[in-house]
């Protein structure tokens, strides 16, 4: 099989936005929209492979053409070998999208996973890289989830999948803000109402905007937040980023800004609603500015859980304690090297080695987190 470079042509390989948004589903990290945001970064070209199956359907992934990949989160070369582990190169071809951190292997209703596993990986292996010229270069899938890697290995993958962080989801019941209080033990439930009240009772004023109208405020925010932990940046240009966003995001993107009277806002939380699921993207917040009121807390989770409909919160990487205190399913996302030649084979023990490292230390790290991992996801590779 030859593929060529006509998959990076746009975001979606070229496919309508409907007919991939189809395959897509629920998921808003694959979904046209967020593969075209992704898009407006610099540094790699994005892309979407599609292929059809032997039964007829048809499955996708997105995929990004790498040289010098600007997010240290996809550099897997530096990933692997910080962890003591053979790696590829740096530049070759990522299997999943640049930004968000939770990638799948997309296929449609009726479709057999093993075959559209078969079907993506021969056309992954035969892909070409427009900034390669002709070079053979790796190709790595990465925060990838484990039915995925399962689907994968079973096509044919040999290298063993790398685990990388904890991917964290919050259960919303049918009944909303009550229902989930009631759902989680005593103590919890008992931080989050004060946590609450001591928010309402701080007085700021609440407004929710889309990126378009606040993408100042939240350049802004974020670069105080940066600068908090010590890293700097160059707000112009996270600016203008924001901008784009929002320009294409339109009404689809929501932020949450909290302010004194007649002051500019000291806080926001920019998320997306896609289903049932809210997807937390960002928050920021001028420290010096707040009213020690949990505010990380209650814009992140607490107003999210408020929204009808809202079943699932995805609080994506980091911070596992602080998630799974407040209910947080932990589950791995793992990284995989799709390559035939990879330089992983044949260190399947020295990487079960690796993941039974993290997934130990997760567990040892405080309760919360050990009761939180969903283990039959961690296990088939630890």
């Amino acid at each position: 099989m030859t593929v060529t470079t006509s998959c990076f042509a746009d975001a979606t390989g070229g496919m309508e936005d409907a007919e991939w948004d189809r395959l897509a589903g629920g998921r808003f990290y694959s979904s046209a929209l967020w593969l075209r945001l992704c898009a407006l970064s610099g540094g790699s070209v994005s892309g979407g492979l599609h292929v059809e199956t032997p039964g007829g359907g048809r499955a996708a992934v997105p995929v990004a053409a790498v040289r010098e990949e600007p997010n240290p989160h996809l550099r897997w070369h530096d990933l692997l070998t910080g962890r003591g582990l053979p790696s590829p190169g740096p530049g070759g071809i990522l299997v999943g999208q640049r930004r968000g951190y939770l990638a799948h292997l997309l296929t449609g209703e009726g479709v057999d996973r093993a075959a559209a596993a078969s079907a993506l990986l021969d056309a992954v292996r035969a892909l070409r890289s427009p900034l390669h010229e002709g070079e053979k270069v790796a190709q790595v899938a990465m925060y990838l989830t484990t039915p995925d890697v399962t689907a994968l290995r079973a096509a044919g993958v040999r290298a063993a999948p790398v685990a990388l962080k904890t991917d964290a989801w919050i259960e919303i019941p049918p009944g909303g803000w009550d229902a989930w209080l009631g759902s989680l033990s005593g103590h919890r439930a008992r931080r989050i109402r004060s946590e609450a009240r001591k928010f309402e009772r701080a007085g700021y004023q609440v407004e929710h905007r889309t990126l378009a109208e606040s993408w100042q405020d939240v350049a802004r925010l974020l670069a105080r937040t940066e600068a908090r932990y010590g890293r700097t940046v160059d707000v112009a240009p996270m600016a203008e980023s924001f901008r784009a966003q929002g320009e294409l995001a339109g009404s689809r993107s929501d932020v949450v800004l909290i302010s004194r009277p007649g002051e500019p806002p000291v806080g926001f939380c920019l998320y997306y609603r896609w289903g049932d699921t809210v997807y937390l993207r960002a928050i920021g917040f001028d420290y010096d500015r707040l009213a020690s009121a949990a505010e990380y807390f209650n814009l992140t989770y607490y107003m999210p859980a408020r929204i009808p409909g809202v079943r699932w919160l995805h609080a994506g990487t980091e911070t596992a304690e602080g998630k799974a205190l407040r209910g947080a399913m932990l589950r791995p996302l793992w990284l995989l090297d799709l390559s035939e030649d990879s330089p992983l084979t044949g260190y399947d023990e020295e990487i079960r080695q690796h993941n039974r490292s993290l997934l130990d230390g997760l567990r040892d790290s405080s309760p919360a987190v050990a009761a939180a991992l969903e283990y039959d996801l961690w296990e088939p590779y630890c």
